[in-house]
């Protein structure tokens, strides 16, 4: 590595944790209706949004309320995309004349945007018009990310109240989180992309003769709104098909590092928004240090293994030095694994390389943060509830150890909160183990793999995490678009994003009605070093009893092969 390297990884920290502390104060009082610096601006657009829609801001929903409404209007926002992306070709702003997208595509991707996950098995300039971008995609991104954002901010109104029956407003925290969280980052980001190169044009694609007397077409479109909102909102869908590897997305290495920094800026603030609920900042900071801990661990491993040649290579000279194929060169190898790392840390699944062409070891730490629920940072709200749930599972294991009734900040965890938290348990292996199997093994589907051995069944095991946990990026070489793979890799998506948020919301109601007891001398601490390195070995144990197996399947036994 070299100085620019390390400069590189400085950078990206700091403009990752210095703001988080500010932000997530921000983040508490815009969701709970408080006065901030935007609120002249945006004040009057939000109240203005409640009297269109017909919503009294005052009238707080119970915890089954807020998840018929969350269900209602992801419904809607599905059948919206769904509609869009198969009527295209009769739509307006469709200068390349771009014909609907086949039924089971369409389907596959209106659940990925709504879904938050972005999994793409098409080419965004090549099949997807104008229209369905911003009007269908775009507007999909800021949403889900919103209802993520909702969704953690009434698990922490449960953890927080005390004898409550209600958690909130979803429609009033999801149009807070869309108004003041997510339009003005996303607005500042899209001026600082469009300032690197990066179009935002309804122009017609260019096109262009090149040197060697070639014809070639350059894809234009609005695509700088839409990239700032896919890493914003850790939603990662590219407005090109190779995404962040495309210098129309990603031109510069200023743009590469606002993107990939701007990937965990609001989940990493948002662990601060959790303290500021609960009235405790030491939370925030044991949470943190679990996240920044776990990323720490997996980044090292995969920078120490993209810096290893292959053996498998003879030539000494090219040996010697890390293997550049599936990078871009103006990026380098610790830049893409920066990104690497980032992105499947959070449930953006933004590329700037290809992941098929990484190391075998570095593969599986892509796949492993991805395995354990994304919750090393993850997704806008998704990744801190989740990461809220090991916490409520490191506190029972506690508790078993020591034979106290466990409990969590006053609030005592009985059988109810148990099971709810067991069925969060059986999401990943469900959408992972049982989808990859029957893809894996059912002649049709296997067909889509185009690598023989454990680097084939690595492509089908990360296709299928990445879509169970509402990732998106993909390992490349995986033909996906398939129906087999169009509706099992939506049923995926489905299951990683409905299969956390409706329990994370049943367990916020069940503990919005608890009182709470005070913290006496026998009350396990849950913000010191001792409770974050539990945290921290209850998500690698929990991940690697779970997926160990099927790893040693696909990226171990790539390595052992390869003769490493």
């Amino acid at each position: 590595m070299h100085s620019y390297d390390y400069a590189l990884l400085l950078a990206f920290f700091a403009l990752v944790l210095l703001p988080a502390p500010w932000l997530g104060r921000f983040y508490y009082k815009v969701m709970e209706g408080q006065r901030t610096w935007l609120t002249p601006v945006l004040g009057p657009v939000e109240r203005g949004c409640y009297r269109l829609a017909g919503v009294d801001a005052g009238d707080e929903h119970n915890w089954k309320q807020y998840t018929l409404a969350l269900l209602a209007f992801n419904l809607a926002g599905f059948v919206l995309v769904f509609a869009v992306l198969l009527l295209q070709g009769y739509l307006p702003l469709n200068p390349q004349h771009l014909p609907g997208q086949e039924w089971s595509l369409a389907f596959n991707t209106a659940v990925s945007f709504v879904t938050n996950t972005n999994w793409q098995a098409y080419s965004g300039e090549a099949s997807v018009s104008y229209l369905s971008q911003m009007i269908g995609l775009t507007v999909q991104n800021f949403v889900s990310a919103a209802t993520g954002l909702a969704v953690l901010v009434a698990l922490c109104r449960g953890i927080a109240r005390r004898s409550a029956h209600t958690l909130g407003n979803f429609w009033v925290d999801m149009t807070r989180a869309t108004l003041y969280g997510l339009l003005p980052l996303c607005l500042l980001l899209a001026l600082l992309l469009v300032w690197q190169g990066v179009p935002q044009t309804f122009g017609h694609y260019v096109q262009a003769l090149t040197l060697q007397g070639a014809d070639q077409t350059i894809p234009l479109g609005p695509a700088a709104s839409q990239i700032a909102i896919k890493q914003l909102g850790t939603n990662g869908g590219g407005f090109f098909g190779v995404n962040s590897a495309h210098p129309f997305e990603n031109p510069t290495a200023w743009s590469n590092l606002f993107e990939v920094a701007s990937i965990i800026l609001i989940p990493a603030a948002l662990v601060f928004t959790f303290g500021h609920y609960v009235k405790d900042l030491r939370q925030s900071r044991a949470i943190i240090a679990c996240m920044l801990a776990l990323f720490l661990i997996g980044g090292g491993t995969a920078l120490w293994s993209e810096y290893q040649a292959n053996p498998s290579l003879n030539n000494p000279q090219v040996a010697q030095s890390a293997p550049l194929e599936g990078k871009e060169n103006r990026f380098g190898t610790t830049a893409s694994v920066l990104w690497t790392v980032t992105t499947t840390a959070a449930s953006n699944g933004s590329v700037n390389n290809m992941h098929d062409s990484l190391n075998p070891i570095s593969s599986m730490v892509a796949l492993v943060n991805m395995m354990v629920g994304e919750v090393i940072f993850g997704g806008v709200g998704a990744g801190l509830y989740g990461m809220l749930l090991n916490v409520l599972i490191a506190v029972f294991l506690a508790g078993l150890m020591i034979g106290r009734t466990p409990e969590y900040l006053g609030k005592k965890l009985q059988a109810r909160e148990v099971q709810l938290l067991v069925a969060t348990l059986l999401v990943m292996p469900v959408g992972v183990l049982i989808l990859s199997a029957l893809a894996a093994s059912l002649p049709g589907p296997a067909a889509s793999v185009t690598n023989p051995g454990a680097h084939g069944f690595s492509q089908v095991l990360y296709a299928y995490t990445s879509a169970s946990a509402n990732n998106g990026s993909a390992f490349a070489g995986f033909g996906a678009n398939t129906t087999f793979h169009n509706l099992m890799l939506g049923l995926g998506m489905l299951i990683g994003r409905f299969g956390y948020i409706l329990p994370v919301l049943a367990l916020a109601g069940s503990l919005a009605l608890k009182k709470t007891a005070p913290l006496g001398e026998n009350s396990f601490p849950t913000h010191g070093p001792l409770f974050a390195t539990l945290l921290v070995v209850t998500i690698l144990l929990i991940g690697g009893l779970t997926f160990l197996p099927a790893l040693a399947l696909g990226p171990i036994t790539e390595h052992l092969s390869l003769g490493f």
